[in-house]
């Protein structure tokens, strides 16, 4: 099937200041640091575009690799829809920035499931078509998108940025892709949506209705559950569980439910905010780094997003 060649993550030039939330919205500091767990985080400046990240991210990928442009068939941008300009193909404007001139380029919104939505399906394409390489790319803009003036919001205040490339393979590569599975569960439509305010969209909880944790130690551990029947394979096989840094709270009754020690776990809460569909490769970036993966290393990564979606990717580490 083929897999994850090399990536790269961009983190912004700004961030988020947890006393400038509490100033904006009158929220207490300690309430904030409940939910962020860290005194600030990056995010983008106001006028630094996502797109610009993602090329960034996409040139390193293409020269530490060696990949010619020409090479890419397929640029996908993912994220939740919400691009740096409205109606525009960022994955085009990134494919020619970097000199991609041969690609079908398009964008893939799940949320913060994005990215490995993009993953499944550029790879899915990659086998169709017989291609060599695609380049997934995840350009959020979370936290533009939260109104840091409302109090009701706050739960989404430790929304960050960290745009990212995933150079896609079928061969030669970092992690190959061997299982995944994902579900989405319609009536959670309309629990999120966006209003357009002074020329920003700015999400909106609708409603407190009940049982979406719930929801999250049920769909999770059902595909984490899937991937592994799927490969074979027992919980006790998994060497590494990377979740959506959106929670800590659910992340450690998510460990809980499946039996996962946190030591297989990352926990990055206290350096980062929650960065949309780059938080499995934030823990990965540093797993490698710090030579804390072993060639033939099982990962499964969970990812959710609005809607509400929630899916599994069992990845093996091959080494460099």
């Amino acid at each position: 099937m083929g897999g994850i060649v090399d990536f790269e993550v961009v983190l912004p030039s700004s961030t988020v200041e947890v006393e400038e939330l509490h100033a904006a919205s009158g929220v207490p500091v300690a309430d904030i640091l409940a939910i962020t767990h860290t005194a600030s985080f990056p995010a983008l400046d106001e006028d630094e575009p996502a797109w610009e990240l993602a090329a960034t991210a996409g040139r390193t990928v293409l020269e530490r690799t060696g990949v010619d442009p020409d090479a890419i068939g397929l640029v996908v941008y993912a994220g939740s829809g919400e691009w740096d300009l409205p109606f525009w193909s960022p994955a085009a404007k990134v494919a020619d920035e970097l000199g991609i001139g041969n690609a079908h380029c398009y964008e893939v919104t799940n949320f913060c499931n994005g990215a490995m939505t993009a993953i499944r399906t550029a790879l899915a394409e990659l086998a169709l078509n017989g291609g060599q390489y695609a380049l997934v790319l995840i350009g959020d803009r979370l936290s533009r998108l939260v109104d840091h003036e409302d109090a009701e919001s706050k739960h989404l205040f430790n929304f960050g940025d960290a745009p990212a490339a995933v150079l896609l393979g079928r061969e030669g590569t970092l992690l190959d892709v061997l299982a995944s599975a994902a579900r989405t569960d319609p009536s959670w439509a309309d629990y999120y949506s966006g209003d357009v305010e002074d020329d920003r969209v700015l999400m909106r909880r609708r409603g407190r209705r009940p049982g979406l944790g719930d929801a999250y130690l049920e769909n999770f551990p059902a595909r984490v559950h899937d991937v592994l029947d799927t490969l074979d394979r027992r919980i006790d096989d998994v060497d590494w569980f990377l979740v959506n840094q959106g929670d800590k709270g659910m992340h450690e009754k998510l460990l809980a439910k499946l039996g996962i020690p946190a030591g297989k776990s990352v926990f990055n809460y206290h350096r980062y905010g929650h960065m949309g569909g780059s938080d499995p490769f934030l823990a990965l970036r540093d797993l490698i780094g710090e030579d804390r993966l072993t060639p033939g290393d099982l990962v499964l990564v969970a990812s959710s997003g609005m809607g509400f979606s929630w899916g599994v990717t069992a990845l093996e580490y091959r080494g460099r």
